[in-house]
């Protein structure tokens, strides 16, 4: 009878270490692959405050936070290679956090964004930026939350946020949080003071729908109906019954008293599987769909609830 190898601590140190470098060259390739789209923004004629940003596309432009260009018009883009040029601030949603900056100059290293929609607690996130003045800084952790809200310097509800433990600090904020697979998945904007390990990223989904709003018009048009949301899976039941190919939908947190939604009946805990028809997978589907082409239009949600599946027009609102 053949006998079991003998396994020593050796061999577990062994295991230990191969896994580390793995993980190690996975963070560094990501970093290899982003980082070099990474800049410093800084704003410009004494208006102080700084922070980071990423370059999206070749011919400059630049993703950040709303809450490091402000009302600045103009920003100094600096590159890791020492290149630096003035930006023009294309436009901003404080509701969100996010603003697209027109660097001047062509740009080799871009930095593309992902579908945050696949991401999976768990996941590696690594933060790319410039924290308290340490330039083009990594940290690393993982995904450890899905679809959360937090409140925007407007006081408005930014849904479809992403929860990591990847250290972040003032200097970080419109940096991108990336994937191993080296993809943005979300533009980094707050932590909590105080807390450790807890930090938010607006998810890549979101921040691509402003951009390409502030691209088409120079803001951002949606329709409001006062609810926050999160994702959630949809039982195949009710997605059969919704008439529905999907897994997931979106679960309603709060409804805002005399909302739209409120006024046509929905509730905390509804859950909307469609759209005049169209399938609503996630919160920032939730987001897409409420443009501004719906302001005024009676649109029609498919709610399931514990009771059944019903259909509920809703007239949603400009947002003010």
């Amino acid at each position: 009878m053949a006998l079991a190898a003998a396994k020593f601590p050796a061999d577990d140190i062994l295991a230990d270490d191969t896994l580390l470098d793995a993980y190690s060259t996975t963070v560094a390739d990501a970093v290899d692959r982003i980082g070099p789209a990474v800049c410093r923004i800084e704003r410009i004629g004494g208006q102080g405050g700084h922070g980071s940003g990423f370059v999206i596309a070749p011919d400059g432009l630049v993703v950040t936070n709303f809450h490091v260009v402000g009302d600045a018009k103009t920003v100094r883009v600096s590159m890791p290679d020492g290149a630096s040029s003035e930006g023009r601030v294309l436009g901003r949603d404080p509701d969100t956090d996010i603003a697209l900056v027109r660097a001047d100059g062509s740009f080799a290293d871009v930095a593309p964004l992902g579908d945050s929609k696949r991401l999976r607690r768990g996941q590696i996130a690594i933060a790319i930026g410039n924290p308290l003045g340490f330039e083009w800084t990594v940290t690393s952790g993982v995904v450890s939350a899905l679809g959360r809200s937090m409140r925007a310097s407007t006081g408005r509800l930014i849904d479809d946020v992403i929860q990591t433990d990847a250290s972040l600090n003032p200097g970080n904020s419109g940096g991108p949080l990336v994937s191993s697979a080296g993809e943005v998945i979300g533009v980094n904007t707050a932590m909590i003071h105080g807390a450790h390990g807890i930090a938010f990223a607006v998810a890549s989904n979101t921040a691509n729908f402003v951009i390409s709003e502030i691209i088409r018009f120079g803001r951002v048009r949606r329709a409001f109906i006062g609810v926050s949301a999160d994702t959630t899976n949809l039982p195949r039941r009710a997605a059969l019954l919704s008439q529905v190919s999907t897994s997931t939908a979106v679960r309603l947190r709060s409804v805002e008293k005399d909302g739209p939604a409120a006024k046509a009946g929905l509730k905390e805990g509804d859950i909307i599987a469609a759209i005049d028809g169209r399938p609503v997978t996630g919160v920032d589907d939730l987001v897409r769909m409420l443009d501004a082409e719906r302001i005024g239009r009676e649109t029609l949600c498919t709610v399931v609830r514990r009771t059944g599946v019903s259909q509920v027009t809703v007239t949603p609102v400009a947002r003010g």
